[in-house]
């Protein structure tokens, strides 16, 4: 719910993504800092070379991350942890299946787009629950993935990791004030 989760969460995305990979059985093709070749021409608005991915920063890729992976998952007003969790399954495998999954496990319709619903929603579930269950979902849905054999073992640890930073993340937000009589989260 703060935007300095974003400033937490980008470390740790790019932890798991990593440097300059161009693995033959990655559909992504070349990629650098969790930066496709593809996502990085869509951004250039023309086709991206090897040399430019190879040479992306940090600096450069903060703002890619922010716009089309933060940003569309409206990490700002999910709660802290849990914003993290969402944020880092949109960079893998894209914003629309990770809102998605989240909107299944709240139970609003799954349109791929969190809005007012969706936050509703989600603000009447255990925070720690929730975390569990969207890391139990996403490694359900990559090992249904054909390049789960090669890349399996990284998935899985990144999951973990996804998982116990998550959680670390709930400990460290500020307390959200809660209904007396009913025990409800209060709007901020």
């Amino acid at each position: 719910m703060t935007a300095t989760t974003f400033e937490r969460a980008l470390p740790l995305v790019l932890k798991h993504e990593g440097g300059y990979v161009d693995h033959p059985a990655d559909p992504g093709g070349a990629t650098n800092l969790g930066v496709t070749i593809g996502t990085l021409s869509t951004v250039l608005g023309r086709a991206a070379t090897k040399a430019e991915v190879r040479a992306l920063t940090v600096a450069k890729v903060a703002p890619i991350y922010r716009q089309r992976y933060w940003d569309a998952i409206e990490g700002d007003e999910l709660p802290a942890g849990l914003d993290y969790a969402v944020f880092d399954w949109a960079v893998n495998s894209g914003p629309a299946r990770a809102a998605m999954a989240l909107q299944r496990l709240v139970g609003v319709a799954d349109d791929g787009k969190i809005g007012p619903i969706t936050l509703k929603a989600v603000a009447g579930h255990d925070r720690q629950k929730l975390i569990g269950s969207l890391c139990d979902a996403r490694l359900t849905f990559l090992e249904a993935l054909s390049t789960w054999p090669t890349f399996g073992k990284g998935w899985s640890s990144r999951v973990a990791g996804v998982r116990k930073d998550a959680l670390a993340m709930i400990a460290q937000a500020p307390a959200i004030p809660t209904c007396p009589a009913c025990g409800k989260p209060l709007a901020a």
